[in-house]
């Protein structure tokens, strides 16, 4: 398993954790304090705005779970992946700073 397999695997974990204090504790490990997040239903910035954010997805989408898509590749600090949520699917490019942590993430939906 590659680095980028890895933040990906830590990336869908925080996506999928429903306690909301257990994600905050994950989001301040995978994601920079000053972390954007942008794709076609949402913009936020920062560590809180996206434990919101997530929480709101458990909210509109109860139970269903993030998973691999199959594609991640990367180079550099950017890494590209793609995921699947039910029938919904997408693909994300994220950007990491220099400790390994996602500094920007754009989203793009494939199949909602």
């Amino acid at each position: 398993m590659s680095d980028f397999d890895t933040v990906v695997d830590r990336y869908l974990a925080v996506w999928n954790e429903t306690d909301a204090a257990a994600r905050r504790a994950a989001i301040d490990s995978v994601f920079a304090e000053n972390v954007r997040y942008t794709d076609p239903l949402a913009a936020v910035a920062g560590r809180d705005a996206l434990s919101v954010l997530i929480g709101g997805v458990h909210q509109q989408f109860p139970g269903l779970k993030f998973a691999p898509g199959g594609l991640i590749d990367g180079h550099h600090d950017q890494i590209r992946f793609t995921w699947t949520l039910g029938p919904a699917a997408g693909f994300d490019v994220a950007e990491l700073d220099a400790q390994g942590r996602i500094t920007n993430v754009l989203g793009f939906l494939d199949r909602v």
